[in-house]
């Protein structure tokens, strides 16, 4: 069976015809690479969302870019789908990170021989990509713009009834369905939360300079701003991605500018270095919140991506802790299956919440840690921190270790995003 909507799936009372290996509640991102991960290794499995994907990948629908780092791009190598996006990525060549501009920045850029740490790309680009390798996949049944009304975890397996009547079954629920999913609210996972009292401001910009691929991150007491570089337009327009984060109480104020007077704040605040500039996509804006499951297994079920782990925009990698989640899962799944255990068996998902749990927690509490630094306000703690940005800036192995982080090598990595 192809990969297809939900209209030729289910028997005639509405029973699943065909149980599959695994019963994913999210198609986007995080949830459809999974599934295609998955079928890579002989796994198949059902992808419920709610979402039509022509709206998703319409365009202007989303504006926002995500950076893939080098692991994630192996991923994306390793299931087929680089040649896709290969053409509509842009290379990370630098990061500069700046306290508001001062002196004393740090300049992270890998050896040649190292590569790039990581690539740009257009969130619609990167679905359009996935949908397209879906469509071609036997092992995935997509089930589209449908509604679950209710989900079913038992000794044996696991189903969910849609709303038109039909039912799905499988071996493991995995809920990839975003910050406010439902799957892991009604299974009572607990986790922490906090919100960071911001907003996050995105959008696209065309600029006169080149940005060379350096991804720019200015720290401001309201909140980090990052420019990130995108490919130029097909006319030969410089493009960046822009995330600018503001203090809450700011944030609606910001929202009400005219498109010429939000160019021209966010202008103010990149200080010339990529010369003229104007908004080149929508702008969108959402609070920007914390949160982190404390455990992401139950029985019979695994919570991936944002629905088990959300943080702030700092450092860019919420969608490839995602990414590492999915090779995580998949590694452990295939491994079971050839020693003749299922995919819901306990032993196995246990394993994956022991390898998972650290790595997540790491990454997280250093991207909090980073946010939290930058913006404590006045002139001393900015001098502190500019001093010890000029430390890192000549010791060779701290900035390694940050370059690492950044590429998302460090760690043990599952074998999907190894090069």
């Amino acid at each position: 069976m192809n990969a297809t909507d939900s209209n030729d799936i289910g028997g005639p009372e509405g029973h699943d015809p065909e149980r599959r290996d695994l019963l994913i509640l999210g198609g986007g991102l995080v949830g459809m690479t999974l599934a295609l991960a998955a079928a890579r290794q002989g796994l198949t499995s059902h992808v419920v969302d709610r979402a039509d994907p022509a709206e998703l990948t319409a365009e202007g629908a989303d504006g926002r870019a995500s950076a893939i780092s080098t692991a994630s791009w192996n991923l994306f190598t390793n299931i087929g789908i680089a040649g896709r996006l290969e053409a509509l990525g842009c290379p990370i060549e630098a990061i500069a990170v700046t306290d508001g501009m001062k002196p004393g920045r740090i300049d992270f850029r890998p050896t040649p021989e190292e590569g790039t740490l990581g690539r740009m790309f257009a969130n619609r680009d990167l679905r359009l990509a996935l949908f397209e390798a879906a469509r071609g996949e036997p092992a995935i049944a997509w089930h589209t713009s449908a509604e679950v009304v209710r989900r079913t975890r038992g000794l044996h397996g696991v189903s969910v009834a849609l709303a038109d009547g039909r039912t799905l079954s499988g071996s493991l629920l995995i809920a990839a369905e975003g910050r406010q999913s439902p799957t892991r609210d009604e299974a009572g996972f607990t986790y922490a939360k906090w919100d960071y009292g911001h907003n996050a401001f995105v959008t696209g910009l065309t600029h006169e300079k080149p940005h060379d691929g350096v991804a720019w991150e200015i720290f401001y007491p309201d909140g980090p701003f990052a420019l990130l570089p995108l490919r130029d337009t097909a006319e030969g327009l410089h493009r960046s991605a822009l995330v600018w984060t503001v203090a809450q109480k700011d944030a609606a104020g910001i929202a009400k500018l005219s498109d010429a007077m939000f160019a021209h704040e966010v202008a103010e605040r990149m200080h010339g270095i990529f010369g003229a500039i104007q908004l080149a996509a929508p702008r969108m804006s959402y609070p920007l919140r914390f949160h982190h499951a404390g455990k992401v297994t139950a029985e019979r079920l695994v919570v991936i991506g944002d629905a088990a782990h959300g943080m702030h925009p700092i450092a860019g990698q919420g969608l490839n802790l995602g990414l590492r989640d999915v090779g995580a899962l998949v590694e452990v799944l295939t491994e079971g299956m050839r020693l003749g255990l299922e995919p819901g068996d306990a032993q196995l998902l246990a394993r994956y919440e022991t390898w998972r749990g650290l790595d997540t927690f790491m990454v997280m509490s250093v991207t909090d840690g980073l946010n939290r630094l930058f913006g404590i306000p006045g002139r001393l703690p900015s001098a502190a921190r500019r001093l010890g940005m000029g430390v890192v800036q000549r010791l060779p192995m701290l900035k390694r270790f940050f370059m690492d982080e950044a590429r998302g090598v460090s760690g043990r990595l599952p074998e999907l995003l190894q090069g």
